[in-house]
């Protein structure tokens, strides 16, 4: 097991998130911070609803596709999963690679030791080091690990909860943790019917509001603070010029509070955005990936064309164009 962060650096960073936001001229809290325990365990419940198709299709044509990414991306490298949650994609990839070490990271220590643990039962001899650190931000790996080839895995189109600029950041802070000659398994959900997606990101069990209001719940238990969570209502949006599905916290009625000592009111009508899930076409996927460094090598869709898994290698760096 590795050190894990300082936690009040950690609780630092969130109430330091919290109140940047409340107080932005659009307000807006990072999606990482939904993902607390309950959250996470939220979340999984989500993955299993009929209308949510993300998890289900990326897990079928994974399991269509492992085989031949063994194939070319080879066995034995070192797999590091970003943002691990409950890793439960991650055994089609391990069965079919047959890694010398899996390394899970995750923003949320104690479901990330759970499901190393469930993973352990599962591949005994396989060495698992779960890393607890926000993989938005610089990450050392296991000193174990570190010169070893590397399998990027990056499944559940998480890359859509960021916006361009940021995504790109991210997959080359990716490259940069992986090193040359890594690879990167990534999944991305593809644009379709707006009835589909906005189905998936607010459906009839309502357990992806809970998912969302459960983020005002933190606030409160962790920062101190005395939200009415009764004012605020779930909110999924399809913002077609931005290809994308956008959540949000809408506030019922005018309502004030406070977090961690600080005063905010907002009037009813106003929301705070708590996440984004862009959707990508075909071309849009590899531009992402190439202006971050990864070329693409191999891509695979379900019949009908809902999510992209796309496999990329780390490119050397070029001089000029």
């Amino acid at each position: 097991m590795h050190a894990r962060p300082d936690p009040i650096e950690a609780d630092n960073a969130f109430r330091d998130d919290v109140l940047a936001g409340l107080s932005a001229p659009i307000r807006a809290i990072p999606a990482r911070w939904l993902y607390d325990r309950r959250g996470s365990e939220l979340f999984e419940r989500i993955t299993e609803l009929p209308e949510y198709y993300p998890t289900r299709t990326e897990m079928a044509l994974l399991n269509t596709v492992a085989g031949e990414v063994a194939e070319v991306a080879g066995t034995g490298d070192t797999v590091v999963e970003f943002g691990s949650g409950s890793s439960a994609k991650t055994p089609i990839l391990l069965d079919a690679v047959k890694p010398s070490a899996y390394v899970p990271i995750d923003i949320s220590g104690e479901f990330l030791r759970l499901s190393a643990a469930g993973l352990k039962r599962q591949f005994p001899t396989l060495p698992i080091l779960p890393v607890e650190a926000d993989f938005m931000r610089p990450i050392t790996l296991p000193e174990q690990v570190r010169a070893r080839s590397k399998l990027g895995f990056f499944p559940g189109s998480t890359i859509g909860n960021l916006v361009a600029r940021t995504a790109v950041d991210l997959l080359r802070a990716m490259k940069d943790t992986l090193g040359s000659g890594s690879w990167l398994l990534i999944g991305m959900d593809r644009i379709k019917d707006v009835d589909v997606l906005l189905a998936a990101y607010d459906d009839a069990q309502g357990v992806t509001a809970e998912f969302n209001m459960n983020l005002l719940h933190r606030i409160n238990r962790e920062l101190g603070g005395t939200i009415d969570a009764s004012a605020f209502r779930h909110r999924a949006i399809w913002r077609d010029s931005h290809a994308r599905i956008e959540m949000h916290l809408e506030a019922l009625h005018d309502t004030r509070f406070t977090v961690a000592g600080q005063p905010f009111a907002m009037r009813a009508g106003e929301t705070i955005h708590t996440e984004n899930s862009h959707k990508y076409g075909h071309r849009d996927a590899r531009l992402l990936l190439l202006a971050a460094g990864w070329g693409v090598v191999r891509e695979w869709t379900d019949p009908e064309d809902k999510f992209a898994i796309l496999l990329a290698e780390a490119e050397p760096p070029r001089f000029a164009p």
